[in-house]
């Protein structure tokens, strides 16, 4: 049986949960952060914030007028946070730190398990950031 939500309804719950302790895996949607996440293709493992949030940390927020989304935080400024899907390539959003509901602790990548805090993934995702000007012909190339 599948069960069919939309977002309006199936975040509230996802934060509430997340609230209570427990992970939530999502099937993602979308292309805003490839390479590394395809949409349609991989999951996530979401699990609620302890301690700082960091630069390169991939985030579910809640941004007002366009709901909830899921990008890495691209740089600090003191409360706030820039967040950037890793497929864009100028587009960011701006949030409060309290507007940040859980972090992906894993991506599920074509059935494999990638731990988003290891020290390969974060220099990937550290060498992305720094390929912006140059991410235009870099995802041409990959699609």
């Amino acid at each position: 049986m599948k069960l069919i939500l939309s977002g309006d309804e199936l975040f509230p719950e996802i934060v509430r949960m997340l609230d209570e302790g427990h992970t939530v895996t999502l099937k993602t949607k979308g292309s805003s952060m490839r390479p590394f996440i395809v949409g349609g293709r991989d999951s996530v493992v979401l699990e609620a914030v302890h301690g700082e949030v960091c630069t390169g940390d991939v985030v579910l927020a809640c941004i007002p007028g366009r709901g909830y989304i899921l990008h890495r935080v691209y740089r600090r400024e003191g409360d706030d946070c820039v967040l950037m899907g890793d497929g864009n390539l100028c587009a960011t959003e701006r949030c409060s730190r309290d507007a940040i509901c859980g972090r992906v602790t894993q991506i599920i990548r074509r059935g494999r398990v990638v731990d988003c805090s290891s020290r390969r993934e974060r220099l990937l995702a550290r060498w992305w950031r720094h390929l912006l000007p140059l991410r235009r012909v870099l995802l041409k190339l990959m699609s």
